[in-house]
């Protein structure tokens, strides 16, 4: 029985509620000597404290996320970073003065904990969209790197609230998780020391589908990253299709593994986007680009992976620009078309 789940919360009201009744019952028909008759006594009266209080714990742990599991609770061992913070339906959202809202908080999937910012379009408080649901892209940043790169070097929201404005892109909510919440970094994958694709593609997902009015669907939620982020955006399309459509990558890693974050050789194949997009059923549009003078997201990763998605599902538009570093000046070239391409794949605002 799950000790975060309800059943068990429902459990420890009734065996309190039924200990009480049994102390009120049982208090006077005691029979025997009197130290007897005392300790029975005394013993109810703990067992009654005992349960009241495990009530009052449960409660207090559902609603801080201290404790996800019975081993996170006894200190069992068993590989995994396990973190602290609110769970979802506790996720206080402060907002900054750049107009995004910010939240730390801890999945109950994947037990991590960590940074999302969120940022709304405006048409998302204007009273006639009051019913609408938007569709959302997550921003995945770099290793090393956090969610506010997004704001502070990647020119986000207001780059794309331009775009938006000149008709490029259809309003989306922008989301930017952390991807490796405690400085866990396994390239969005779910490995021994922390289940990070799980964090990014379900917890995170949670959090804003009970916060914000986001479309369901894959259809309604796409991806774009850069770097380390980038990699992860062409991946978990992949791996997680009921949950993610349309993808951009922008200078991601190697898209066949990094052996400083994997150093399993059959596991890093097994879970980069070059495999599963090789031995896919899904149907989805990614969008990859790099530059030709960056070592780092060499071109003929894209192309080999292009060539690994021919005859699946899977569409994909290459580009190349002859010019640029492994930067925020040539990442953010590649906003127009990325933001433009998800738009294209994804459903528009409805409601």
């Amino acid at each position: 029985m799950s000790l975060t789940g309800a059943l068990f919360f429902v459990l420890l009201i009734v065996i309190t509620v039924l200990c009480v009744i049994g102390t009120m019952v049982l208090w006077s028909r005691l029979r025997g000597p009197r130290p007897l008759r005392w300790l029975l006594r005394f013993l109810m009266i703990a067992l009654c404290q005992l349960t009241a209080i495990s009530v009052v714990a449960t409660w207090i742990n559902d609603d801080y996320g201290l404790y996800a599991s019975w081993d996170d609770l006894l200190g069992v061992d068993n590989g995994t970073v396990s973190m602290f913070g609110p769970p979802v339906n506790r996720a206080a959202f402060t907002r900054s003065d750049a107009g995004t809202l910010d939240t730390y908080f801890r999945g109950r999937h994947s037990h991590m904990a960590g940074q999302v910012i969120v940022w709304t379009p405006p048409q998302y408080k204007e009273a006639k969209h009051r019913h609408t649901r938007f569709p959302v892209v997550l921003l995945l940043h770099g290793v090393p790197g956090s969610p506010a790169s997004w704001l502070e070097h990647g020119g986000m929201p207001g780059d794309f609230r331009r775009l938006m404005e000149a008709g490029t892109s259809h309003p989306f909510i922008l989301a930017i998780p952390v991807i490796d919440p405690g400085g866990v970094n396994t390239d969005c994958t779910d490995q021994r020391q922390g289940k990070v694709a799980t964090w990014v593609a379900r917890d995170v997902p949670e959090l804003l589908s009970h916060r914000f009015r986001t479309l369901s669907g894959p259809q309604g939620w796409a991806l774009m990253g850069f770097s380390t982020g980038g990699f992860c955006a062409a991946r978990l399309p992949l791996a997680y299709p009921k949950v993610f459509g349309p993808a951009a990558a922008l200078d991601p890693d190697p898209l066949t593994g990094d052996p400083g974050v994997i150093t399993n050789a059959a596991d890093r194949e097994r879970t980069s986007p070059t495999y599963l997009v090789k031995h896919t059923k899904v149907a989805t549009h990614l969008f990859l680009a790099t530059s030709a003078e960056d070592p780092d997201s060499p071109p003929r990763s894209l192309r080999q992976f292009e060539r690994a998605a021919a005859g699946t599902g899977v569409t994909t538009q290459v580009t190349v620009v002859p010019t640029g570093g492994h930067n925020y000046n040539t990442w953010t070239r590649f906003y127009p078309a990325a933001f433009s391409f998800l738009s294209r794949h994804t459903t528009a605002p409805t409601g």
